[in-house]
């Protein structure tokens, strides 16, 4: 029997299609190598509809049993991890189904979450759980309003926060009001780019190491023979 691991790290760079062929033709171990090449994005997709870390990496786990048993239906012209991914959200959504959660986070049109992230319904009806998020999303909003230059930062607070308008804001810091909706619309874009630096960071979510060897092992002591 060959070692598994020596043949992973030879042939790491195999194309998907290739590694999918020779998974077909017989060489199941190198469904490894799938698992890992594509287990970050995976876990952050599906991590996106569930929430329950636990259900996460049970979705994960029957996604790539799916995956394996449909793997002749893969067609070498598209995307592996596309295809993965669709059968991992079609998991996860099979789980909101279940529990009667579908209809309320999703745009049954578009097929993907809708994106109302920062929606903060009156606190009065959230529950716990909500009410932490929604501290969060402040935390979150006034440390980037902080990190805005001076200058920006009170054309900011006055125009959204205050509600005053561009004429009240340019006579409380003498200023024109060209200059006003100038630095009204700087703020705006620098807090964006902000806000949008910590949702892209590359460190959240993340799915490595003792977690990603784990659920690898699961499934591949589970897999059937060819």
């Amino acid at each position: 029997m060959r070692d598994v691991s020596s043949l992973l790290v030879k042939e790491h760079s195999i194309p998907d299609a290739e590694v999918v062929e020779r998974v077909l033709a017989g060489e199941k171990e190198l469904y490894e190598l799938l698992m890992r090449r594509h287990n970050q994005k995976l876990y952050r997709v599906i991590r996106s509809y569930l929430k329950d870390e636990a259900e996460i990496e049970d979705a994960m786990q029957n996604a790539y049993l799916k995956a394996y048993e449909k793997l002749y239906q893969f067609k070498a012209e598209a995307q592996f991890s596309t295809w993965l991914v669709r059968i991992g959200i079609n998991e996860a959504l099979g789980r909101l189904r279940e529990k009667g959660k579908y209809t309320s986070i999703l745009s049954p049109e578009l097929g993907h979450l809708a994106l109302d992230v920062l929606q903060l319904p009156d606190a009065i009806s959230m529950n716990p759980e909500n009410k932490a998020i929604q501290k969060e999303v402040k935390l979150l909003l006034e440390k980037a309003i902080d990190n805005l230059p001076a200058k920006y930062k009170t054309i900011y607070m006055l125009r959204e926060i205050e509600e005053m308008s561009n004429t009240e804001v340019a006579a409380c810091l003498n200023l024109s009001e060209s200059n006003v909706k100038v630095r009204h619309h700087r703020a705006k874009a620098l807090l964006k780019e902000s806000l949008y630096a910590l949702s892209v960071n590359k460190d959240v979510f993340a799915f490595g190491y003792r977690r990603c060897d784990a659920l690898v092992a699961k499934v591949m002591a589970v897999l059937p023979e060819r």
